[in-house]
């Protein structure tokens, strides 16, 4: 049956021919005259293509697919190097390898398939390298576990960049795993040289904490859990590792002792004794101290320790939303009278900040740049954070400098507990009473904060398009009863869900993109709604609609996954913060205020109709939503799906803020 090729190989022309010929006599591939009835015959009949001849087998001749005695057995693998890889993976409990699949890591994708099982790691399936990124952000910010992701060689990188920058800005930990094709004599001719670098992890360098480029499994072992460490020790970020296809898909040596090394997690660092001594005494001290928080809280006992130092020095909590830091319905969250609270201020205590200055000044936006302070000339500053460890050169996602009065480099979770014991120490009973005598006039700001935004919100309530704050409310009422987590920023929503929600755990918001780059929401939404599904959870994702035009395809990924997911979209048909920046430079240069501000701005002629959008990936839903009575019962029909859980999308055309 099999002729030999030249070097006593099997041809695969030579394998064609024969099967062709074998099905032919055995009657499993039948000529018209041979079909059994009318149908087949006409089938047969019917049919454009025949059997190959021999000068079309010739035709598909290629000879990298003869393989001698020899050719084999250095060709096929027994016990592949990548197998090992998976091994190292699962040692450190990462849960999902999220990827958009390629060959750079095929070795790896296989291992992970048929040696792993698909668990622990369990593929993720993306349809591009940036939604994979975010994705893993959105992940870690609900569960506190960091994911892997596998990109592509240069291409992949390339895509992934602005998603990981989002996770640098934002300090979120990731192992990014980047293919790459190292030998150069072991290129396939063109794709593993375009997609091949000496230095593919450059273009990222500037904003991930660390990279390797291991040559052997052992090297890998080693610098995959040193990655992990590096990744989640404070401040966390996204390391990377640079994976040569070759080792991927060599055989182990059986020479080679491997071992996979244990992982110690670093204790994260605290502040200064004697600085958090001194912290303590002018925060006791103080008449009217504020606090100002912004990435510093990661779980509840880290919640419950902010809701404690706020309690002992009865003083405001401005949250500037990276994070829940404090409980949206407690008396001393001030969020929302920022400018009077830090006018009244003599003490400040910033942690985590990533902008310091921007806490506590303000620069106007006029021809002469003039600045304004936000707080007494004479009042104090304090700052708690890593931010100074986290700064590098290049990328300016650092604010503008200022010299507080007193900086403390230290984690603020790891740190609190001290500053707290101190407070509590050095509080005399005098001081004590001086202290619970500003309770019962922070309570009714609270409240009239509160009723302030209840009163903003009824505005524009029967309108269409409708308000986002009706949207917000509605929503509100539908799951406040469940167990939910908001997944997506609300900048753009009017802050209302922060506003008039009750928030009391950190995975009830899970804050913003970091760095503000579009692509984020949909994919991270999809990472943060598995998180919750484990968790027996439904996430909840205020959607931007030219956000989710970056990205569209993670739609798929949470049908395909079924992440229980309920998609609201903000669709003011345009990307309307620029409508507002060019109407205010034409007011600015005096030419008026016409519609021309719309043009390379917003999406209409035709307009985007998202809930098709969405059903084309396999997602339940309805609108688009014009008339605000229709969306309480399109709410709830959606709430039921992911209840269910599967993902459900409900498109509102709303009004722009």
């Amino acid at each position: 049956m099999k002729s030999q090729g030249k070097r006593g190989g099997v041809k695969r022309r030579d394998f064609i021919a024969s099967a062709t010929s074998a099905g032919l006599a055995a009657g499993t591939i039948k000529t018209p005259a041979q079909a059994s009835s009318q149908g087949e015959r006409q089938l047969a009949g019917s049919m454009k293509a025949s059997p190959p001849a021999e000068a079309q087998l010739a035709e598909e001749f290629d000879p990298l697919t003869e393989y001698s005695p020899a050719d084999a057995l250095r060709y096929f693998v027994e016990r592949p190097a990548s197998d090992f890889m998976v091994d190292t993976i699962r040692s450190l409990g990462i849960e999902y390898l999220v990827i958009n699949a390629a060959s750079s890591f095929r070795g790896l994708h296989e291992s992970i398939l048929n040696y792993g099982g698909n668990t622990k790691p369990e593929i993720i399936t993306c349809l591009h390298e940036e939604q994979a990124v975010a994705l893993a952000h959105g992940y870690y910010k609900v569960s506190g576990k960091p994911l892997a992701i596998a990109c592509h060689g240069t291409v992949g990188l390339q895509h992934a960049a602005m998603a990981v920058y989002n996770a640098w800005s934002d300090k979120v930990p990731m192992i990014l795993i980047g293919g790459n094709h190292r030998d150069a004599v072991s290129r396939r001719v063109p794709a593993e040289w375009v997609h091949s670098a000496q230095d593919p992890v450059r273009v990222i360098r500037d904003y991930i904490k660390w990279d390797d480029s291991p040559v052997s499994l052992s090297h890998f072992s080693e610098s995959f859990v040193r990655a992990y460490r590096i990744a989640t020790t404070p401040p966390m970020g996204p390391v990377a590792i640079s994976l040569d296809a070759e080792l991927q898909e060599a055989s182990i040596d059986e020479n080679v002792d491997l071992t996979i090394p244990s992982l110690s997690n670093a204790v994260p660092p605290r502040g200064d004794g004697s600085a958090v001594e001194e912290a303590a005494r002018i925060l006791v001290d103080a008449e009217s101290p504020v606090i100002v928080v912004d990435r510093a809280i990661h779980s509840a006992s880290g919640l419950t320790l902010m809701t404690n130092l706020a309690e002992a020095l009865q003083a405001p909590v401005l949250d500037r939303g990276g994070r829940l830091n404090f409980p949206t319905n407690h008396y001393l969250n001030h969020t929302w009278r920022a400018s009077a609270a830090l006018r009244d201020a003599d003490v400040v205590i910033g942690l985590e900040l990533t902008d310091v200055w921007g806490a506590v000044r303000r620069m106007l936006d006029l021809p002469h740049r003039e600045e304004a302070s936000r707080i007494a000339e004479d009042a104090k500053v304090i700052t708690i954070g890593l931010g100074d460890t986290f700064i590098k050169s290049n990328y300016q996602n650092f604010g503008r400098y200022y010299a507080a009065d007193l900086s403390i480099i230290g984690d603020v979770e790891a740190t609190l507990p001290s500053l707290i014991d101190a407070i509590r120490q050095q509080t005399s009973r005098s001081r004590r009473a001086i202290i619970a005598a500003r309770q019962p006039w922070l309570r009714d700001a609270f409240e009239e904060m509160r009723n302030q935004s209840l009163d903003s919100a009824r505005y524009g309530w029967a309108a269409s398009p409708v308000s986002t704050a009706r949207i917000c409310m509605e929503l509100w009422s539908h799951i406040r009863e469940l167990d939910w987590g908001l997944v997506s920023g609300v900048g753009f929503w009017n802050n209302w869900p922060r506003r008039l929600w009750n928030m009391t755990e950190p995975h009830h918001y899970i804050g913003t993109s970091g760095a503000g780059g579009l692509g984020y929401g949909a994919p991270a939404a999809v990472g943060a709604a598995l998180a919750h599904k484990a968790a027996g959870r439904i996430a909840i994702n205020l959607q931007s609609d030219g956000d989710l035009l970056y990205a569209p395809g993670a739609l798929w990924t949470a049908a395909h996954h079924s992440a229980p997911m309920l998609t609201v979209m903000h669709n003011n048909r345009a990307y309307h913060q620029e409508v507002m920046h060019v109407q205010r430079m034409a007011s600015r240069r005096q030419r008026g205020l016409d519609g021309a501000a719309k043009i390379g701005n917003v999406f209409e002629d035709p307009f985007v109709d998202f809930a098709s959008l969405a059903k084309s990936f396999g997602v339940w839903a309805e609108g688009p939503i014009e008339d605000p009575d229709e969306l309480g019962p399109a709410l709830r029909r959606a709430i039921e799906v992911v209840v269910n859980g599967q993902p459900a999308l409900v498109d509102v055309v709303a009004q722009p803020r």
